[in-house]
């Protein structure tokens, strides 16, 4: 039997959002895997699924950049330990710059971006070494996501929530306007993909599932558990893709009658959340001192 850590309690409640005592009996049911408690306690509550984007795991920010042309931007999240350097104006410009090199160059992944070279002639690599010594954090530069549009009324736009929150959308047809909402919307909302045949199957089938084994819990014939199977899916499919969300600004209109009444669609987006899906080591940091320095009289003494 796995041991249960009041850390993976804890977890699971940030996860859930149920009880104490619910989360640790789940995990002692299910000998601490994680996602089959939470599935456990989802069938036995009706919870919804969990929102780890969320739970801020790590430090630092996203940046966005848009050529003048309108033509290219890209979206970069950068990590550091803390955010004490996270609003450090030294890490804010290296954040910005490297969201500037990626509008403008065409750079697959993280090694080729290492070696590209920023405008003051430094490669990436060097000039972050140099941050790390000089702010004494380690700092990364986690994902990148870079877009180009090519036709005359293809359109991107960015939104930035503080510097914790990152939205670059590609749309066509509307106005900037449309664009900046669109943003900002997808922020708020967190939508997963755009348009349902964009869920994957396994996620699908995951929900699916589970929605299965709650709706016979309720003892009703098979054919009106189908049916309330169904229902329970397509609700999960508007609440998680980018069309069929009520629109923010608009609650009563939903962004797939938004994007019609604006003659215009949304060919694709990236979100990013600092930290999402990163685990933040946690300490006790009075105890780390004082066991420091417990320590250092140990070794004067002896």
């Amino acid at each position: 039997m796995a041991e249960i850590t009041a850390q993976m309690v804890k977890e699971l409640r940030e996860m859930t959002g149920l009880g104490m005592m619910e989360c640790k009996k789940a995990l002692t049911e299910t000998d601490g895997d994680m996602k089959a408690a939470e599935d456990l306690l989802r069938i036995k509550s009706g919870a919804k699924a969990s929102k780890a984007a969320g739970r801020t795991a790590a430090e630092g920010m996203v940046a966005a950049h848009i050529a003048r042309d309108g033509k290219s931007g890209a979206l970069v999240e950068v990590n550091c330990e803390t955010d004490f350097v996270a609003r450090n104006e030294d890490f804010i410009s290296f954040a910005h710059s490297l969201a500037e090199l990626l509008t403008t160059e065409s750079i697959a992944d993280n090694e080729a971006l290492a070696d590209a070279r920023l405008s003051n002639g430094e490669s990436v690599e060097e000039f972050r070494k140099a941050l790390v010594m000089k702010l004494g954090e380690n700092i990364s530069i986690r994902r990148f996501a870079r877009h180009q549009v090519t036709g005359s009324q293809d359109r991107l736009a960015s939104y930035l929530h503080g510097a914790k929150i990152g939205v670059m959308v590609d749309y066509t047809g509307g106005d900037q306007a449309l664009g900046k909402d669109l943003a900002m919307h997808i922020a708020a909302s967190k939508p997963v993909c755009v348009s349902s045949e964009q869920v994957s199957p396994e996620l699908l089938e995951r929900e699916r599932q589970i929605y299965t084994a709650q709706a016979a819990e309720s003892g009703k014939p098979a054919d009106i558990v189908a049916r309330m199977v169904d229902g329970r899916i397509a609700k999960y499919l508007a609440e998680i893709t980018l069309l069929g969300q009520p629109f923010v600004k608009n609650p009563d209109q939903t962004v797939k009658q938004l994007l019609a009444e604006k003659s215009a669609q949304v060919n694709g987006f990236t979100l990013y959340i600092v930290g999402e899906g990163i685990e933040k080591k946690s300490g006790d940091f009075a105890a780390e001192v004082m066991a420091q320095v417990g320590q250092a009289k140990q070794e004067k003494a002896s």
